[in-house]
């Protein structure tokens, strides 16, 4: 019987290069978490609507339910790190899912819009670890040699879930009722603490560091506060607002002075001496250009198709499928190919498909057709799978056991954060031009309260569609330049096979 990796001792064994079965059991295990996770962060879009009329809230009030998961899960991600070498990754990954279930079933319970907020922040504090301790767990339990296709699979979820996210949604809801977005997790929450409890081999935690009290004082708030900052930008319009300026400055702050403190301190909550290792260092670079422009972008186009074309939210989630197919057509392969020469050449070329992919939406119209701009999705996909995941390989094969925790966390971090600012960046440029045109702005309404338009005359809603759909093909200008300055850190990435770092501890115990 095959023995399954011990993620607690010095780690798997190294002269194999074949994924057993062992090690997939681990990764199908951590999918399904991931999958919870980050469907909750997209199925909860077409459910807005459903919110405000159910609590009879506003738009601004609503929001909180998306904007208090994303903070929360931002706020506990630097301290998963610490958490996970204190407690072991096992305990931990069973507590976070625990977290995740019983906030679910309480916003399924929800009885005001206040109590939906309050549970979603709760959700948040499970998910915001799930992600990073599976990258852990997965690490430990494939090794260097086998990293880039564990990490593929780990890609799965972050592809299914801004697609199937909107189509679950939308089916429950009207099928059912919107309590059902958030019992769905029940289910398959306690079907994944189960198989973890049976499939992740026991926690041998090392001797517990101090734990950095200070830097949880500055990192976490800061970061909250400044994601927060950020996160208000579409909702005021301008960078200039006080609800914009002001938790962004002192999140800022509070980061910069973390920075100095973790520089100083022997165990830091965040090690920032990680980024000695060069490949970590581009890695963080990569993945901070290729997020801002990637999921910046990611917010134009469900909005051009529900806001021009008028478009369900159920059918734009279909019509965002052919992203997801490319993107699974190429990661298995890249997978395998990070493996045998390194992630370099991989990302260089996934990045040249994402910005075609790109530039293929500068040229929006109001009436341009589904097969291109499923065309375009299609190549972007294909870049897709040969990116992210390749790109958080770079960062993490390198790293001696004892690091990966720390170092799944800090990539979390910055993807979390330049997905939040590429977000904010490209609601800000797109509103600032469809603010100029007022027939812009009421024909984008009347796509979904078609008695606006009542007594305006039909050239008048087609050209403010139109200038709807070149403000959104001009903002896809700043994901091109973004995606296309991509490629000088990847330019820079490992293009050889991975070779096992050395790891002191592992020696010593041997």
């Amino acid at each position: 019987m095959t023995k399954p990796p011990d993620i607690g001792a010095a780690g798997p064994d190294p002269t194999t290069d074949k994924l057993d079965a062992a090690v997939l059991k681990v990764a199908g295990v951590v999918v399904l978490g991931a999958v919870m996770s980050i469907l909750d962060i997209t199925v909860v879009t077409v459910a807005i609507p459903t919110f405000m009329q159910d609590f009879q809230a506003t738009v601004e009030v609503v929001a909180w339910t998306m904007t208090g998961y994303t903070l929360a899960l931002a706020s506990v991600i630097p301290m998963t790190g610490w958490a996970a070498d204190r407690f072991g990754t096992k305990r931990l990954y069973i507590a976070a899912l625990s977290f995740f279930i019983l906030g679910s079933v309480l916003c399924s319970m929800a009885w005001s819009i206040e109590s939906l907020i309050a549970f979603r922040v709760l959700q948040g504090i499970g998910g915001g670890m799930l992600m990073p301790l599976g990258m852990t767990i997965m690490t430990h339990a494939a090794g260097p040699q086998r990293i880039g296709r564990v990490m593929a699979v780990l890609g799965v979820p972050m592809l299914l879930g801004p697609i199937c996210g909107p189509i679950l949604g939308g089916w429950l809801i009207d099928s059912f009722s919107w309590h059902w977005i958030f019992l769905i997790n029940l289910p398959l929450g306690l079907l994944a603490l189960v198989l973890a409890f049976v499939v992740f081999p026991s926690d041998k935690p090392k001797p517990s560091e101090a734990f950095d009290f200070v830097g949880m004082l500055l990192a976490s708030p800061g970061l909250a506060l400044f994601l927060f900052g950020v996160s208000s930008i579409p909702e005021k319009g301008t960078v200039l607002a006080a609800r914009v300026l002001i938790p962004a400055i002192v999140g800022a702050v509070l980061l910069v002075l973390f920075v100095f403190h973790a520089l100083r301190t022997e165990h830091p909550l965040i090690d920032l001496r990680l980024f000695a290792n060069s490949s970590l260092r581009y890695a963080v670079l990569t993945m901070s250009l290729f997020a801002i422009a990637f999921f910046g972008a990611g917010f134009l186009l469900p909005n051009y198709l529900q806001q021009v074309r008028g478009e369900t939210a159920f059918d734009t989630g279909l019509l965002l499928a052919p992203q997801g197919i490319g993107a699974m057509l190429t990661m298995p392969v890249a997978g395998f190919l990070v493996d045998k020469i390194g992630p370099g050449k991989i990302v260089l070329f996934g990045v040249t498909f994402i910005t075609i992919g790109l530039a293929g939406f500068t040229q929006l119209h109001a009436d341009t057709s589904y097969l291109m701009i499923g065309g375009a999705l299609f190549v972007m996909g294909l870049g897709m799978g040969c990116t992210m995941m390749p790109v958080m390989t770079a960062a993490i094969q390198t790293l001696t056991h004892g690091q990966v925790a720390r170092g799944s966390t800090l990539m979390n971090i910055i993807n979390q954060t330049a997905a939040s600012i590429g977000t904010a960046l490209m609601s800000v440029v797109l509103a600032a031009q469809i603010n100029d045109h007022p027939e812009a702005q009421l024909a984008m309404a009347s796509q979904s309260r078609p008695e606006l338009a009542d007594g305006v005359p039909q050239s008048m809603i087609d050209n403010g569609l139109e200038l709807a759909a070149r403000a959104f093909s001009n903002t896809y200008w700043v994901a091109v330049i973004l995606a296309a300055l991509t490629l000088l850190p990847a330019f820079f990435l490992p293009r050889t096979k991975p070779k096992a770092p050395i790891d002191a501890e592992a020696v010593a115990l041997a």
